[in-house]
């Protein structure tokens, strides 16, 4: 009797330490605002890498709804949208060191303004204020030829730089980054 509480006990004490690790984990994709990745290589070699969670439109006004104009808004869903660059880079003038921030924007109707926040490893809302911007710049806004459903950060290279482009419901939102010389 002695061994079957041994063996029973024992056998408990392996199912948990076996499944319990794995309660803690969320799937990720599984998720309304599933995890996505943008990246962008410099031809030195450097990088941009943006990690952000990607909400989906169904059916919602988006900006000036869901997303009101004027506001600082996380520039996605979930955690905050991180910007890790390997080298240098300018963005309008503004240096941005070689690092991992928090990317932030500002949408309007017209324009809209990046927010680049040196605080980092936050989950996505509040933000965490000015004292913490590395730089703020207004970005290049235009109407998409359709809608974008789901949310999306990509960038476009060209000779020299990288554009980052911000995708969802009828509007892009676009910034340059260029190593700094």
């Amino acid at each position: 009797m002695r061994n079957l509480i041994t063996i029973s006990s024992l056998l408990v004490l392996s199912i948990a330490t076996v499944t319990l690790p794995a309660c803690g984990q969320e799937d990720k994709t599984a998720r309304p605002s599933p995890p996505a990745h943008a990246s962008c290589s410099l031809p030195s070699g450097k990088t941009i890498t943006v990690d952000y969670s990607s909400p989906r439109m169904r059916g919602r006004k988006i900006y000036g709804g869901l997303v009101p104009y004027g506001q600082v808004w996380r520039l996605g869903a979930n955690e905050a949208t991180t910007f890790v660059n390997t080298g240098d880079l300018t963005v309008m003038g503004k240096d941005v060191p070689a690092g991992s921030y928090t990317l932030f924007a500002v949408p309007d109707q017209t324009r809209w303004t990046l927010i680049i926040s040196k605080k980092t490893a936050e989950w996505g809302i509040p933000y965490p204020g000015e004292g913490y911007e590395l730089a703020r710049v207004e970005m290049t806004s235009a109407k998409l030829p359709s809608p974008a459903e789901a949310f999306t950060i990509s960038f476009d290279q060209t000779s020299g730089a990288c554009t980052m482009n911000v995708d969802w419901e009828t509007t892009r939102a676009s910034e340059t980054f260029t190593e700094k010389k």
